[in-house]
């Protein structure tokens, strides 16, 4: 589906102009493609976040699979902060502009990226996307990237953090089936917790359990876009976040996130199943 990350370099006929079709040799070749990819990527990302940090905007990549509701809540906390910060969007999908007519309607500036067939944003996505927003005078940046928990954390943007959603319909494994993506996020968000009561299924213990099992080191909210607690929290890391970027550009320093090249490379390279 994706031609930038590699998802299109597997055994189909479109892999053919990059590698030979078997052995070694070919699977070297490909990882020194997407190598390549993701170097002149990382490249883009970094003028990006100069951008950003010019301007003092914290930017924050939000990940997901479809339906987990980056964009309620991104709508819920456009309306929690009451513009005592202000935000702008970058959105991110395959088509339609639905999302970010949504987040316009919340009175806050949203730029769409229609990606066609690709399954994530990339740097210079984004770079053409900050041309039409509002930089100057903005506290945060969120970029909704595509609904995806596999190769959206391969990918810098620019950003300085990543924010990884887990909703309650999807499962309390996700962590675990999809490792790279976990590992990838500076704040996990459990989302759609009012629908504990019906999904027993799901165990928030579990979904502890799992996240630390795939390494990831950040701290962890559950909550609702209807409010409450969590939300509170959620909130109360923003601010957190925004204060530390602005000491980060007062001494002239940037922040990182942890990106996962592992994800698009071994997906390239084609790995054989563990039994």
């Amino acid at each position: 589906m994706c031609r930038d990350c590699g998802c299109s370099l597997g055994p189909a006929a479109t892999r053919a102009p990059l590698a030979a079709p078997t052995g070694v040799a070919g699977k070297v070749e490909t990882i020194e493609v997407i190598t390549a990819i993701l170097g002149e990527n990382d490249r883009v990302a970094a003028h990006n976040r100069e951008h950003f940090d010019q301007y003092g905007v914290l930017a924050i990549n939000l990940m997901s699979s479809p339906g987990s509701g980056k964009t309620a809540l991104l709508e819920a906390t456009i309306r929690a902060l009451g513009g005592r910060l202000k935000v702008a969007v970058i959105e991110g999908d395959l088509a339609t502009e639905n999302d970010a007519e949504r987040i316009r309607a919340c009175g806050v500036p949203a730029v769409q990226i229609s990606t066609g067939n690709a399954c994530h944003l990339d740097a210079t996505m984004v770079h053409d996307a900050v041309h039409d927003v509002p930089l100057a005078g903005l506290d945060i940046l969120f970029i909704e990237n595509v609904g995806n928990l596999v190769c959206p954390a391969s990918f810098d943007l620019g950003q300085h953090r990543n924010v990884t959603l887990l909703s309650v319909p999807e499962g309390d494994d996700k962590p675990a089936k999809y490792p790279v993506m976990f590992r990838a996020a500076d704040l996990s968000l459990v989302t759609k917790t009012d629908l504990l009561p019906f999904i027993t299924e799901f165990s928030l213990e579990r979904a502890r359990a799992s996240l630390r099992q795939v390494g990831f080191g950040g701290e962890s909210i559950e909550l609702t876009s209807r409010g409450g607690d969590g939300f509170d929290a959620w909130l109360a890391w923003l601010d957190r976040e925004v204060a530390a970027q602005r000491e980060r550009t007062r001494r002239g320093e940037t922040a990182r996130p942890q990106i996962q090249p592992e994800g698009a490379t071994l997906h390239a390279a084609g790995h054989r199943p563990v039994r």
